[in-house]
């Protein structure tokens, strides 16, 4: 049985037989001028026109006199046909010399389009040209199941994998129709700290890090909260920020401790326009990466072009469990969450209890709606809504049994921002590592003053939702446990 090795080897062999014949087998200079697929799309006016196409050896067929070299580039897949001949280019490649390639190869071919005698449209040339030597077989697509080593080496998943790359395509228009809905509706982009002295803006574990020049430990931001909403105190009116952020949590299919987030304000806004603004662009976004407003996404089926209804934190938590958010029973709270196998401490906080008994709720929802007035326990950043003091102005989208965003209209009141961060402080000194810190900067800046402001954040979960994989599936090059051995 021929080994990875082996194949090593006899490349290792060829390497050093083209080097012999003074042929460099790793030039930097490529003399592409064309890309396979103008000619495949417009083969009427490429046909009988020289060109130069490049791209990685995916098959080769030699047949003595003749032989076809498959090569694909990002854009798709061309045959180069080539017959025997002496007339071939110093340093390239004629049919006698194809031994010296193999598959993953990267070579050009300069020669004139047409058809072969089958009708497949071709490049018809003497030689070609090596840009590349792979030392390495490319496995064939049941060569790479095991999910470990296909994140392992991502590099090689998407050359055997081509759908995983196209999946990173959409990831990149998901982003960039975030983006233009943004600049089209007057916000202005501004990259705010990943490293911060006091983290805050949600409730996560942070990760910490060691600035040497100052001898000071810095945190790994967990959000762009607070940097975006100094902004609007330093006279900004619409801004966002889209990047990665770390939570220091668990990896699962809805958590990666590293991943692209978004976050955006408005001044002189609140939670109503807000869900007006941000289910236009959540719509917008699926429209421009997927082309469609319906997904069937783990079992749901979701239709997002509607008008989408608003639903009450308390009511949804009364009619599923007969639970008041006012007046917490935790004896009846802490056994639901027992049946329903949710691991949390008896000593937990009664926000806890509550966020566990909502996402219970939460992975049964189809939506598309709005989850609006969440306990004031829940949202230290929000303001409280004017006709209900125990409730705030914070709104969720819910669909496909998670949420797909956050929103509030933001607390600029530096005196009630002071106490919830000191009831979070307690919470965080108590033994929560997920609650808030106390953010004194911060306050200090409300102290000068902050406009009244609408806030929004979603992180890339909504492209992993609607793409209907995991996020590990979903990012380039997903964070995975150091080889042991």
């Amino acid at each position: 049985m021929t080994t990875l090795s082996d194949y090593r080897e006899e490349r290792l062999k060829k390497l050093t037989e083209i080097r012999s014949q003074g042929i460099d087998p790793y030039p930097s200079k490529s003399y592409r001028n064309t890309k396979i697929s103008t000619i495949l799309n417009h083969f009427d006016e490429k046909d009988g026109q020289e060109v130069c196409v490049a791209g990685r050896i995916i098959a080769i067929r030699s047949f003595g006199k003749i032989a076809f070299v498959k090569i694909r580039d990002y854009f798709g897949e061309i045959q180069i046909f080539m017959q025997a001949t002496d007339d071939v280019k110093e340093g390239e490649f004629g049919v006698k010399q194809l031994k010296l390639l193999d598959t993953g190869d990267f070579v050009e071919a300069n020669g004139v389009v047409g058809k072969s005698s089958t009708g497949e449209i071709s490049v018809f040339a003497n030689s070609i040209r090596l840009l590349t030597k792979a030392l390495r077989p490319l496995p064939g697509h049941d060569g790479l199941k095991n999910k470990e080593e296909r994140y392992r080496r991502r590099y090689v998943d998407m050359n055997v994998n081509p759908e995983v790359r196209e999946r990173l395509v959409r990831r990149s228009k998901f982003w960039q129709a975030t983006r233009e809905f943004m600049i089209n509706h007057g916000f202005i982009e501004v990259n705010t700290p990943v490293l911060e002295l006091t983290t805050g803006g949600a409730d996560a574990n942070p990760f910490v890090t060691h600035m040497d020049a100052l001898d000071t430990d810095y945190y790994l931001r967990i959000s762009q909260e607070l940097p975006l909403k100094r902004l609007l105190g330093g006279g900004f009116e619409k801004v966002f920020d889209i990047g990665p952020r770390f939570r220091n949590e668990g990896v699962d299919d809805e958590h990666l401790p590293e991943h692209i987030a978004f976050e955006s304000y408005a001044a002189y806004e609140d939670y109503e326009d807000g869900m007006e603004l941000y289910e236009a662009m959540i719509k917008y976004v699926a429209q421009q990466t997927w082309g469609t407003l319906k997904f069937n996404v783990g079992g749901f089926e979701v239709d997002l072009d509607c008008e989408w209804p608003r639903i009450k934190y308390s009511d949804l938590l009364k009619e599923k469990f007969d639970i008041d958010v006012f007046d917490v029973d935790r004896e009846k709270a802490l056994a639901i969450l027992k049946d329903n196998k949710v691991t949390i401490d008896p000593k937990a906080s009664d926000a806890r209890l509550l966020d566990n008994l909502w996402k219970l709720i939460r992975k049964t929802s189809a939506g598309p709606y709005w989850l609006v007035e969440e306990p004031l326990a829940l949202s230290p950043l929000a303001k409280i809504l004017p006709e209900n003091p125990l409730v705030t102005q914070r709104f969720h989208p819910v669909i496909a049994g998670t949420e797909m965003g956050n929103g509030y209209s933001e607390l600029n009141d530096p005196l009630d921002q002071l106490e919830r961060f000191q009831e979070q402080q307690a919470m965080r000194d108590s033994g929560d590592d997920e609650a808030q810190m106390l953010d004194m900067d911060f306050v200090e800046m409300l102290e000068y003053g902050m406009p009244p402001a609408c806030g929004w954040g979603n992180s890339e979960r909504n492209f992993w939702l609607l793409e209907g994989v995991s996020g590990r599936e979903a990012v380039p090059f997903p964070i995975i446990k150091a080889r042991s051995e």
